[in-house]
């Protein structure tokens, strides 16, 4: 009994000393707004020579309407397509080259957009995102964004349809919220709201939410705060603030009961081969 006192008196003692001795965890940022509403926050981290840039527009498939789904997500693709200074397919190619590599996603109320890259090469994703931003709806703009419709589609054919269970968050949206709940629809929409949205529905969307007020750039790396502030002025400033976005309300729900959903699997015969005798 004396030794397990001490033991446990001595478990008592490290723990305290760990704890007294662990450093609070301390993230010093800089945060400032452009005059365009776009709000931008720095961090700095000299650890090793690479910058992340990372943009989130408070838009997702909440924003959409029942009959036109999916524009978020189809943006997503389209926003890898080129803008008016970027020709189509140099996007990737000229991260690439610089080293540093980029990707994004989209969930039912943000979408992201990041580059890792060398901290030397940070201008390059500034002024990439900054061109996207302010001019992605180019004259070359309907054929890049029906050209994504079928790479949408594509992959909710392979991703959700051609995939075991791969329908079932679908239906468990439409089982936990009520019809018309932005949530009530998959952020990759379906086929059919994809098919019927006129170009003009869709640039519409995209003029509405993917604006510098309803956006935040977070910059963090191995970046000098002052020069990072500079550039980001330089290529963001002249990007159109667009239309104040209110927020989007989303009703509560309330589950009275246990939804639930069966499918019944297809009739299938087994044809059941003897066994062979033993040796």
């Amino acid at each position: 009994m004396r030794f397990l006192t001490i033991s446990a008196l001595v478990v008592a003692l490290s723990v305290g000393a760990s704890a007294q001795q662990r450093p609070s965890l301390s993230v010093p940022f800089t945060q400032f707004t452009l005059p365009n509403g776009l709000t931008v926050i720095l961090h700095r981290d000299a650890s090793v020579p690479v910058v992340t840039v990372n943009v989130w527009y408070h838009v997702g498939s909440a924003n959409e309407r029942p009959g036109r789904t999916g524009f978020a997500h189809l943006f997503e693709h389209v926003m890898f397509e080129g803008s008016m200074h970027v020709p189509e397919g140099q996007f990737d190619n000229w991260l690439e080259g610089a080293g540093g590599n980029n990707n994004g996603s989209t969930t039912t109320d943000r979408t992201n957009y990041y580059e890792d890259l060398p901290s030397n090469a940070l201008e390059l994703a500034l002024f990439l995102e900054s061109d996207r931003m302010g001019f992605l709806l180019d004259d070359k703009a309907p054929d890049k964004i029906n050209g994504q419709r079928d790479v949408v589609k594509n992959e909710k054919r392979q991703g959700v349809d051609n995939q075991p269970y791969g329908q079932a968050y679908t239906e468990l949206s439409s089982l936990l919220y009520p019809p018309g709940h932005p949530y009530s629809w998959p952020t990759i929409g379906s086929m059919e709201d994809l098919t019927a949205a006129s170009f003009e529905d869709v640039a519409r969307f995209f003029r509405t939410y993917y604006v510098p007020s309803n956006a935040s750039l977070v910059i963090a790396g191995d970046l000098d705060i002052a020069k990072t502030r500079t550039l980001v002025e330089k290529w963001f400033s002249d990007v159109p603030r667009g239309k104040d976005v209110s927020p989007l309300e989303v009703p509560p729900v309330t589950l009275t009961t246990s939804p639930s959903q069966y499918q019944t699997p297809l009739d299938t015969k087994l044809e059941m081969l003897p066994i062979p005798p033993e040796a």
